[in-house]
């Protein structure tokens, strides 16, 4: 059965659009990941793509990880632009990508020494190495549509809201360095690193910044992907404005200069800088409607001479502003100059955050995809009266009260380990000096840019909005991606049978309850977008995002590998497009990426880096890899080299330093460091696994392969808690005895993990190691006396650790302990009580702000958990479900 699927596999495979049928157009083309069974595929060049009817399309694919033997696992692939996409599309393993046919647009890179020019056949786009421009020139076949693309910051020193004055600083940001990662023919990708220079010659640097530019063949768009991190002092550093300008540069008559705005729900502001519509004296209809349409109107001497001859008496508008500074409103305006007032024009409830500037001879349009959730934005157009306007995409609103990153109380008195304990039980905050610092955390955005060789219509222009807030995106099947062995135990999401249904059913109202929640709740803006709060508080009707540990969750236990399991059992474009955005931040905002705990990621608190438990449970590529694989996201493939020598931490930081029985003698010893077997090897085994699948990395492979051989001689294996590890050899200290077991060793990607290494690099005394702890940790106690001596303390999670009997009565083929299992699953939920966990209520005002809906007993952690562990035993013991589940 499994020689046929991998023979079938090996023809063709079908991947379809995640949002059911074709885009209605394809102006930037699309990449995407997909995997390929162990074996099967040699390398990435003998991919192509064929659309619905079976004919060849150019494309490009290159390999994003192998298997252990060398074949392809994951593939990264391109298609060009397309004014009518295929409905789906077959990747076939038959012998190479076919190149862009003669005549066909291509992508093409020309380096020299000063500057690279990349020419989508549509676009060209000319970067110089260094300086301060990202771009010096966009054009649209002889036409330039922008010139000197740069990035602004604002500096203020002081919150506006504690001093009567205001003092900003402006800063540029500068190139470093440039580097084209891929050169076509169907798809470049440009790579430009740099800081943040003070202007007016100012000396301070700040503000590190990666941006990429994305090309397609035959593309008018590009893709841009900003990210940087915050690197300066919370105390005296108030970033007040964000964003990225473009000069654009303008010849037509005022009359024919085309502002276009996107508002709420497809709606646009269409106007031309100087009106023709609405006057007193008509200049004829041919005349308004080709400037309301976008086009050239006819020469002013054919125009109704009582407003031709008067043309000069009608103001131009030369100034146009939107501004979204929260996730429920928006305003318009505009002025005729600085220096004269501005006039309202309208507002709104959430903007799509796109706006152009354009004549019937060409222009630019921007647009800032998740623009009001990750308010607050802005966008700004300058100088459209005058021969070089300025459009700013502001990712930061100067507009906006300046970030204040500052920790949210003064430390209440806790010096001392013995107090920070004592307030971790009141307020579940693990709080030290100096550790609630955002120095060094990051955040990414997503733009497009769109090179138009007229003034678009607002129907086209619409879809161009709708591309950048949902960008087109191709995908293999749950069926597809199943077979081909990735990602350890889940299965499709199956229906057939009642219980099967009634815990599809449940798992669907979990994450339907949490999207509902992020919109009642109000869970948006520039650093919060993405994540959802870990408790919450039902006599308030509020989550606790107030009260210590227990607001924004931090990925603890492991909602980003439940929601990703849960989008590759359905294929939901709804369920992908959350988790995106929960894998976006969490792997940007809650980690560090420079300073002391750079590849450390913060535990769940108030702030998202308040937390003083920095630790590698958090920053796991456990939680990033499926995003990687399965969009090819360079930006993401960053994040995952950045962890590569995250075993180095622990030498600077102890993750258990208050609790530590030998914490007054312990010292860290590059021969003899601490390290535990769950949230902590869990970890680097994933960060080494993924390591070695991307690169070959043969330090990962060997850490990786040489700590598992450790752990299997152990002799309480994952039983021991923690071991010695030397830091040069990267090996533990086999020679412990000891057991040590906590409730949160397995839920932060362990089991995930280490069902994946099974697979990939049998080991027996690992498997072994891996099996025993499985089978005893919900055991009897005179069971667990009975196999190591003692019964095992720390016990709980019931429900999560479900999955770890499943595990082992899979592998060990052994019905009673699947039937074992499910009898954990079912009443093990120590705080998600099955009776009303899966209800909801709505609670309306005065008692809360909005109405919401109450599930009076989810947690974040408790979802989590279910998820995770309904998901694996499904597929792991599917066919021991009771009847009633």
């Amino acid at each position: 059965m499994l020689d046929g699927t991998l023979q079938t596999l090996t023809k063709t495979t079908q991947v379809n659009w995640i949002d059911g049928g074709a885009p209605a157009t394809l102006s930037g083309g699309t990449t995407w990941g997909m995997p390929f069974p162990r074996g099967i595929v040699a390398d990435a060049s003998g991919l192509t793509v064929r659309d619905a009817q079976g004919l060849p399309v150019a494309s490009q694919a290159w390999p994003l990880a192998t298997w252990p033997d060398g074949s392809l696992k994951w593939a990264g692939l391109a298609l060009p632009a397309a004014a009518s996409p295929s409905v789906s599309y077959q990747v076939m393993n038959d012998g190479g990508a076919p190149s862009p046919e003669p005549g066909a647009p291509r992508v093409t890179v020309t380096e020299e020494a000063a500057t690279v020019t990349v020419s989508t056949g549509a676009t060209t786009m000319v970067m110089d190495r260094t300086g301060p421009a990202l771009f010096r020139t966009l054009s649209r076949g002889d036409a330039v549509v922008a010139t000197d693309a740069r990035l602004v910051s604002l500096l203020q020193q002081e919150p506006a809201s504690e001093t009567g004055t205001v003092t900003r600083g402006g800063f540029t940001g500068r190139v470093a360095s440039l580097t084209v990662e891929q050169a076509g023919p169907v798809r470049a990708v440009v790579k430009i690193e740099g800081q943040h220079r003070q202007d007016n010659g100012g000396d301070r640097v700040w503000l590190p910044f990666v941006v990429r530019f994305y090309f397609h063949a035959g593309a008018p768009s590009i893709r841009m992907v900003h990210s940087f991190i915050y690197d300066g002092d919370a105390a005296q550093d108030f970033l007040a404005g964000l964003g990225v300008r473009f000069a654009v540069p303008l010849a037509a008559d005022l009359h024919n200069r085309h502002v276009r705005i996107a508002g709420a729900d497809g709606g646009f502001l269409a106007e031309g800088v100087r009106g023709l519509t609405g006057l007193r004296r008509d200049p004829g209809q041919a005349v308004r409607d080709a400037q309301v349409s976008g086009q050239a109107t006819l020469p002013v001497a054919e125009w109704n001479p009582e407003v031709s001859t008067r043309l000069h008496l009608i103001p131009a508008w030369n100034d146009f502003t939107l501004a979204q500074l929260t996730a429920d409103g928006f305003e318009l305006r505009k002025r005729t100059a600085a220096g004269h007032g501005w006039v309202g024009i309208s507002g709104g409830t959430r903007a799509g955050g796109f706006c152009s500037l354009s004549t019937p001879d060409g222009g630019l349009g921007v647009g800032v995809r998740n623009f009001w959730q990750s308010h607050p934005g802005q966008l700004d157009i300058r100088g459209a009266a005058t021969d070089e306007a300025t459009v700013t995409a502001w990712l930061y609103s100067p507009e906006a009260q300046p970030m204040d990153l500052r920790f949210y109380h003064d430390g209440l008195g806790q010096d001392t380990f013995e107090e920070q304990l004592d307030g971790l039980e009141i307020t579940y905050e693990d709080y030290e000096p100096g550790f609630g610092s955002p120095t060094g955390i990051a955040r990414t955005h997503e733009l497009t840019l769109f090179a138009y060789e007229a003034t678009p219509t607002t129907g086209s222009l619409a879809v161009d909005a709708a591309a950048v807030a949902n960008p087109p995106l191709l995908q293999a099947s749950p069926d597809s991606l199943h077979a081909a062995g990735v990602f350890g135990d889940w299965a499709p999401a199956d229906r057939s049978t009642p219980a099967r249904s009634d815990l599809e059913d449940q798992l669907d109202f979990l994450f339907d309850f949490y999207t509902g929640q992020v919109e009642q709740r109000r869970w948006y803006g520039f650093w919060n977008y993405g994540d959802v709060m870990h408790t919450y508080d039902a006599d308030r009707h509020v989550w606790r995002y107030d009260v210590g540990g227990y607001a924004w969750d931090n990925s603890e236990l492991s909602p980003d590998l439940w929601l990703w399991y849960m989008y590759l059992r359905s294929g939901r474009a709804d369920v992908f497009r959350f988790v995106e955005a929960m894998t976006r931040h969490t792997g940007e905002v809650d980690v560090y990426h420079l300073g002391p705990w750079r590849g450390l990621g913060t535990r769940h608190n108030v702030q998202h880096w308040g937390c003083s438990a920095k630790q590698l449970r958090i920053s796991t590529p456990a939680y990033r890899r499926f995003y990687y694989y399965l969009t090819a996201d360079e930006r993401t493939g960053d994040l995952l080299t950045e962890l590569v020598d995250s075993d180095q931490n622990f030498l600077g930081l102890d993750p258990v330093r208050k609790v530590r029985p030998d914490a007054d003698t312990y010292r860290p010893d590059r021969n003899a460091l601490g390290v535990g077997l769950g949230t902590d090897w869990g970890s680097l085994a994933a960060t080494w696994l993924t390591d070695w699948e991307r690169t070959g990395n043969p330090r990962s492979r060997d850490r990786l392969l040489g700590t598992m051989a450790d752990i299997g001689a152990l002799k309480y294996g994952f039983l021991t808690g923690e071991a010695l590890y030397d830091l040069d050899k990267g090996r533990f200290d086999a020679g412990r005895e000891r057991i040590s077991v906590s409730h949160l060793s397995a839920v932060f990607g362990l089991v995930e993990i280490c069902s994946e290494l099974l697979d990939l690099a049998p080991d027996p005394d690992f498997e072994r190691a891996w099996l025993q702890y499985c089978r005893l940790f919900l055991a009897a106690p005179e069971e667990q006396r009975e196999a190591v001596g003692q019964p095992l303390k720390g016990i709980y999670l019931t429900q999560a650790h479900s999955r770890l009997t499943a595990y082992a009565a899979a592998r060990l083929n052994d019905p009673e302990l699947a039937v074992q299992a499910w009898e954990s699953f079912t009443v093990g939920g120590e705080h998600l009580d099955p009776s009303v966990a899966f209800t909801s209520q709505t609670i309306h005002p005065p008692l809360t702000l909005l109405p919401v809906e109450e599930a009076r007993t989810v947690s974040t952690n408790d979802a989590a958990q279910f998820g995770l562990a309904a998901i694996q035993n499904l597929a792991l013991i599917g066919d021991h479900l009771p009847t009633e589940a």
